[in-house]
């Protein structure tokens, strides 16, 4: 019987340290104050375009890239985006896809040009992103729940 009651003593603590926050955070803030005053910022290396890319490599990246971002929003919406019309994209329009979707270092950034929640800076507001965020609105009310399958890449074309 005392054995019974020390495993539901052990239980009930460590439910209990689990709901109350008596165990310590599992997270890493580095070598940080407690206000975060002292963050440091990772500086990225700058984003430099590929110009001898041949274009179907170039293709294949984006599409890598569209479906593998830092955010599932954006890898969803890049991923049905890029199926839809990467393929016909022209090398000038591949160019400013991978500025828009390379170059900005926060994915939210391109998440908000996107959806039209913030302005999108003059740099990046090209025909690319006039055409991603009519794309963005779903105007035909797609299924977009998870990200297209892959399927259509080995289809014959006819």
């Amino acid at each position: 019987m005392s054995i019974l009651r020390n495993v539901w003593y052990l239980t009930r603590e460590r439910v209990s340290r689990a709901i109350f926050g008596a165990y310590p955070l599992r997270s890493y803030r580095g070598d940080t104050s407690d206000d975060m005053t002292d963050i440091k910022q990772i500086p990225l290396p700058p984003w430099e375009e590929r110009t001898n890319e041949p274009l179907d490599t170039k293709r294949a990246r984006l599409l890598y890239e569209s479906r593998k971002r830092g955010m599932l929003e954006n890898c969803i919406l890049l991923s049905f985006f890029a199926k839809k019309y990467l393929n016909e994209m022209t090398e000038k329009q591949l160019s400013l896809y991978d500025k828009l979707i390379n170059q900005p270092t926060n994915d939210w950034d391109i998440y908000y040009w996107m959806t039209e929640t913030k302005p999108t800076p003059p740099e990046f507001d090209t025909e690319v992103m006039t055409l991603l965020k009519e794309f963005t609105k779903n105007r035909n009310m797609e299924h977009r729940v998870g990200q297209p399958a892959l399927d259509y890449l080995f289809e014959d074309k006819k």
